[in-house]
């Protein structure tokens, strides 16, 4: 069988080629356990949000926060990493880079919709809309919210 060794499309995974470490794709076993213990020490970091030692009390937007850092932490790892991403070529980038900007384009284009979508919207749909509990029935059981048609 040929040596393809050289051939970009043939990685060698030889272990007596001297040059078999700089062609193939992939880490270690070590970079993948390292990897590995990373996203269970984040997976932690996630718990953590629940526990009595999280610093910052019952503040759901710090929560939030903490966990979109930490699951978009994780998923870099994951893309990096076990999806080898980290050893592909650099075409790579004028693949990804473009559609991620327009992917963040679309999503910040459709904030100002999604926010202001009940500011005009017909008096039919506000009857029939989904109604968050009031402010001061959140707390006190039986209470049950009342709908925007409802009279008090």
């Amino acid at each position: 069988m040929a040596n393809l060794s050289h051939d970009p499309a043939h990685q060698s995974f030889d272990a007596n080629d001297p040059h078999g470490a700089e062609h193939g794709h992939g880490g270690s076993i070590r970079t993948y356990v390292m990897v590995a213990i990373a996203l269970v020490f984040l997976t932690a970091c996630s718990y953590w949000t629940y526990t009595p030692f999280w610093p910052f009390g019952d503040n759901i937007s710090i929560k939030r926060i903490w966990m979109m850092a930490v699951s978009c932490t994780k998923a870099m790892l994951v893309i990096l990493f076990f999806m080898h991403l980290k050893w592909e070529a650099n075409w790579k980038w004028i693949l990804t880079v473009p559609a991620s900007m327009m992917s963040l384009l679309l999503v910040l284009a459709l904030v100002p919709d999604v926010g202001l979508r009940m500011n005009h919207a017909s008096r039919e749909r506000l009857n029939n809309a989904a109604q968050q509990p009031a402010p001061e029935a959140a707390g006190k059981p039986g209470a049950a919210p009342h709908s925007v048609g409802e009279k008090h």
